[in-house]
C-alpha cells in the first residue's frame, strides 16, 4: 500500500529483532514521500519505556532533554510503502534496518 498524500502513521520494525524497539512515526505524505520540511512526531519502544520523539527535516531524531537525544535516519529519501526499509543511526555510531509494516491514517481504524 502507498498512501500518495496526506497524513500517515507508519508502524516498522527492526528487521534484526521484530519484537524489539517497534517505532510509530506520524508524517505528512506528498507522492508517496515525507513532504518537504515538515515535522514529524512518533515513539519507539526503546529499553523498555515508550520514548516520544520529533524527527526534523534533516531526519534528526530528537527524543528532548534528559534521554540519549539524538538519532538520525533515512526516512525522508525512502518511498513510504510496506516493505519498504530504512536505516536508524543511532548515536553510538551503530544502525539498525527498520521495515515499515503497516500504514494508516492517524485516528482511523483500520
Amino acid at each position: 500500500m502507498i498512501l500518495h498524500s496526506g497524513m500517515a502513521r507508519i508502524i516498522a520494525r527492526w528487521v534484526d529483532d521484530t519484537t524489539e524497539s517497534p517505532l510509530a512515526i506520524d508524517l505528512h505524505l506528498v507522492g508517496g514521500r515525507v513532504s518537504g520540511p515538515s515535522l514529524a512526531f512518533g515513539c519507539v519502544d526503546w529499553e523498555g519505556a515508550r520514548r516520544p520523539f520529533v524527527m526534523d527535516e534533516d531526519g534528526r531524531i530528537d527524543f528532548g532533554a534528559g534521554h540519549d537525544r539524538f538519532w538520525r535516519t533515512d526516512l525522508r529519501a525512502a518511498t513510504i510503502k510496506v516493505g519498504e526499509t530504512f536505516r536508524i543511526f543511532w548515536r553510538d555510531g551503530d544502525e539498525g534496518v527498520y521495515r515499515i509494516v503497516k500504514i494508516a491514517v492517524p485516528g482511523s481504524k483500520a
